[in-house]
């Protein structure tokens, strides 16, 4: 008798020890909140601003996330790089916009940069433009008004419109930084976004801008800039000269709430190249 209940004793030890370790394992799927886990609890809200260049890849890592984390709602507000580091600076969003690196004194005041993918910078002209190549020297020479005819570049003989962005613009400041044109631009115009600038460009047969090469479609003709296209590849390998980093802002010693994290993380993740890549521009990790 004494023989039996020690077996039946060490038996139910067996089982609990069992449950216990099956316990474990179902705990740790339902608290996984990388962003990448279907069956995660994330609930709440990641608001965002900033760039307008990043209005496709920031979009469509947003619309990925929701779809994996359907407690959570994804919000984008475009109003500029300028705005989204002081939005995130004021603490009015979880994570800032830019399609320019942060400066010395933004950096000074507590703010963190995290280049989530790298953009080329097309030289926009309408499609009935036959010049097809400009390099750097000719294109900052158009900038600053030394050159002001199409006809001295191989085009027809017509003024050269000058389109822009406005100050504090990201990609302002790298198509300055990259030209050495800074504060030197002879603009007709300084509009306000990427699709602004694309659609003035595609009505003016005489007009030239520049975009985030991941918003430039059939409506205007991207310039192969000292005979190399934008493309993935060449921004990546870094033969496309005129191209910038679009980056994450976030603020020293402020802690993102669980599902902003969880998207910060999911956005430099491994599985979110193909969807930036998806957008147009070139994932950083």
């Amino acid at each position: 008798m004494k023989k039996f209940l020690t077996l039946a004793l060490t038996a139910v030890m067996a089982l609990s020890l069992l449950t216990a370790c099956g316990s474990k394992n179902d705990n740790s799927a339902d608290t996984n909140t990388d962003g990448s886990n279907t069956e995660t609890t994330l609930s709440g809200t990641v608001s965002t601003d900033g760039s307008t260049s990043m209005e496709k890849v920031i979009n469509s890592l947003g619309e990925s996330f929701m779809a994996m984390n359907k407690d959570v709602k994804f919000t984008y507000n475009p109003t500029g790089s300028g705005s989204g580091i002081q939005a995130v600076s004021e603490g009015r969003c979880d994570i800032g916009l830019s399609s320019r690196a942060l400066k010395d004194d933004e950096k000074a005041s507590g703010l963190v940069e995290t280049v989530v993918a790298l953009d080329g910078i097309a030289i926009v002209v309408n499609p009935e433009n036959p010049v097809s190549d400009l390099d750097i020297d000719t294109i900052a020479k158009i900038y600053t008004g030394e050159i002001t005819n199409w006809k001295d570049v191989g085009g027809n003989d017509a003024e050269i419109v000058l389109i822009g962005r406005e100050a504090g613009s990201g990609t302002r400041d790298g198509f300055e930084s990259i030209t050495d044109t800074k504060d030197a631009c002879q603009y007709r115009q300084e509009l306000t976004s990427t699709g602004d600038v694309i659609n003035t460009v595609s009505q003016n047969p005489d007009a030239i801008g520049y975009a985030s090469l991941s918003a430039v479609g059939e409506s205007v003709k991207a310039l192969t800039v000292g005979g190399v296209e934008a493309t993935e590849a060449t921004v990546k390998d870094g033969s496309y000269v005129v191209q910038r980093p679009f980056v994450l802002v976030t603020k020293e010693g402020t802690k993102l709430s669980p599902a902003a994290q969880a998207f910060f993380d999911y956005a430099l993740s491994a599985d979110a190249a193909s969807i930036i890549a998806a957008a147009g521009a070139v994932a950083a990790n």
